[in-house]
């Protein structure tokens, strides 16, 4: 068993009632009381963490107990070898949580004589240099403002560097292509819910093991990007606090509103900003106020609330008139696939732009569901254009889409494809729109392919997005793990014509592919002709018969 007073009193704040926290902050206490606190091959250095809270309160403010309990964590180390345990640490909660504020007492500590390790370089890396520079500039003025620092850090514009560690700190924009490349002892990525991969992450964390002790920070505020490198890091986070990944070295620490009906209740905002726990500081009550205010004019102006969901209490709520389905609920389709060979199903296809994408599928339905069975086609030439920012040549590793190095996409790919999957399946017909059946019909009709061309796509749309909504909203819909359908379904956005029905369209014409989700919509015209029935029964009593 370790022990380390500010865990414990942060541990005894909730068990008393004193804060609320919310249900991952729950599952951490619960994580770490039965998988890390119970542990005896690990050590709090108590030296470290007095000295970081009395520097910290010194130079900056007054730590909140959230504070001192994740920063008991990052000086947690192994007896064997006094290296760290917590080498990456996710800060997630919302504005103004404080979260700029620590990472800039934390890495101005790292600097110091105090941490004691020798160049220990630390890069501060954001979207933007306006919001790299804020801990810089916390920093920098912190120093200024003191002799007594002036004398232990040199500062620049653009560096600062301790006299006796001779480490430095610098700020940088997330191109993952200007690094300079430090050799860092620590790296703090800002507001992470814009990354939309992992290309900075990989680029500044190869920097990392030259010097001891090498940590990433992680921290921000939930956003709009989804199927990014923030999804993946919730997701990473879960499955630490569920027990499924007990080796991997993050400490989650997670803020946010449980469900959207807790936004009514100011009681409740300190799950998503712990700032907001009793008793509060100066800059908590002033912060609170401000948050009451902007909670109040939603009343007056509704269209914020979305805005206010995200960053005031870091649970993205959407417009149910502009998206296709809840993220959640798109999430939900992403398990695993039924036995589907020798079932019935009917194919659905988007071939409108042979010049990028395009996507073919097929659906069965198995017990009430509807099971979409899906592949992609992309030009190698439009991918190096486009430079999009998923993860294209890693989705074609998994096998869910086909890069062709052609200058336009082959239709024979389509037809071979739905081909292949007649061998298996009891494929009806394929639904297309018209747009490029003129290409698709003669390779169609000569390798014996049923097929029906909507000849009003747009019109199907208001039909359908009734179905799609309650297959969405009732869990109705499995695709597998496939992010590269979900991302076809983030991309695409609900218009709602002046007549009141609704259009599927692209969120952005040239960046946003939505061909998987209407190959899907295509398919799902003709959903109520699939049969349900497996009929491999019926090919053995085929099979038997004797003519």
């Amino acid at each position: 068993m370790i022990s380390n007073k500010y865990v414990q009193d942060y541990i005894d704040l909730y068990e008393n009632g004193k804060i609320q926290l919310n249900k991952e902050r729950i599952m951490l206490l619960d994580h770490l009381q039965e998988r890390v606190l119970t542990r005896d091959d690990l050590y709090f250095d108590e030296t470290l963490i007095e000295n970081f809270i009395k520097f910290a309160e010194k130079w900056y403010f007054p730590l909140q107990p959230f504070q001192k309990f994740i920063a008991a964590f990052v000086f947690l180390f192994y007896k064997e070898d006094d290296s760290i345990f917590y080498e990456q640490f996710l800060i997630f909660m919302a504005r103004g949580g404080g979260k700029n504020g620590f990472v800039s007492a934390l890495s101005h500590f790292f600097l110091s004589p105090l941490h004691g390790i020798p160049r220990y370089n630390i890069s501060i890396v954001a979207n933007n240099e306006k919001q790299s520079k804020i801990s810089f500039k916390e920093i920098y003025e912190a120093i200024e403002a003191n002799k007594v620092l002036e004398d232990m850090f040199y500062c620049t514009k653009v560096e600062i560097t301790g006299n006796d560690t001779k480490s430095v700190l610098q700020y940088h924009t997330s191109n993952a292509g200007t690094k300079d490349g430090l050799r860092d002892g620590a790296v703090i990525y800002d507001e992470i819910h814009q990354y939309e991969n992992f290309d900075v992450v990989n680029v500044f964390s190869s920097g990392l093991g030259k010097v001891p002790n090498g940590r990433e920070f992680f921290i921000g505020t939930d956003g709009y990007v989804r199927e990014g490198f923030l999804d993946k890091m919730k997701e990473r986070a879960m499955n630490i606090l569920e027990g499924k990944e007990l080796d991997d070295p993050l400490f989650p620490f997670i803020c946010k509103i449980d469900e959207s009906k807790e936004v009514d209740d100011p009681d409740m905002w300190e799950k998503a900003n712990p700032m907001f726990s009793e008793p509060r500081s100066v800059y908590a009550k002033r912060l609170f106020k401000k948050v009451l205010t902007q909670f109040k004019q939603l009343a007056s102006n509704p269209s914020n609330r979305e805005e206010f969901m995200t960053k005031r209490m870091n649970l993205p709520e959407v417009n149910l008139e502009k998206v296709v389905a809840p993220w959640g609920e798109v999430l939900a389709t992403n398990i695993t696939l039924p036995k589907l060979i020798n079932r019935t199903c009917i194919g659905g296809l988007d071939y409108a732009s042979i010049r990028d994408f395009a996507a073919v599928g097929l659906l069965f339905k198995v017990d009430g569901k509807y099971i979409w069975v899906t592949h992609s086609f992309a030009r190698k030439q439009y991918l190096e254009v486009a430079k999009l920012k998923p993860p294209i040549y890693e989705w074609e590793k998994q096998g869910l889409l086909t890069i062709v190095d052609e200058p336009s996409i082959d239709p024979k790919h389509i037809v071979n494809w739905f081909l292949e999957q007649k061998k298996k399946y009891g494929l009806t017909k394929v639904i297309s729109d018209n747009f490029r059946m003129d290409l698709l019909r003669p390779l169609f009709e000569a390798n014996g392919l049923d097929y029906e061309i909507v000849r009003n796509p747009r019109a199907i749309h208001s039909l359908l997005a009734p179905r799609i909504e309650d297959a969405f909203a009732n869990k109705k819909i499995i695709w597998g793990k496939n992010p590269l359908m979900n991302w076809y379904v983030g991309n695409t956005a609900v218009k709602i014509k002046n007549d009141g029905n609704k259009e599927y369209i692209k969120k952005d014409e040239h960046r946003r592919k939505t061909d998987g989700f209407q190959a899907f919509i295509h398919a799902m015209y003709r959903a109520d002709e699939i049969d349900e029935m497996d009929i491999s029964s019926s090919l053995d009593l085929m099979d038997s018969l004797v003519f």
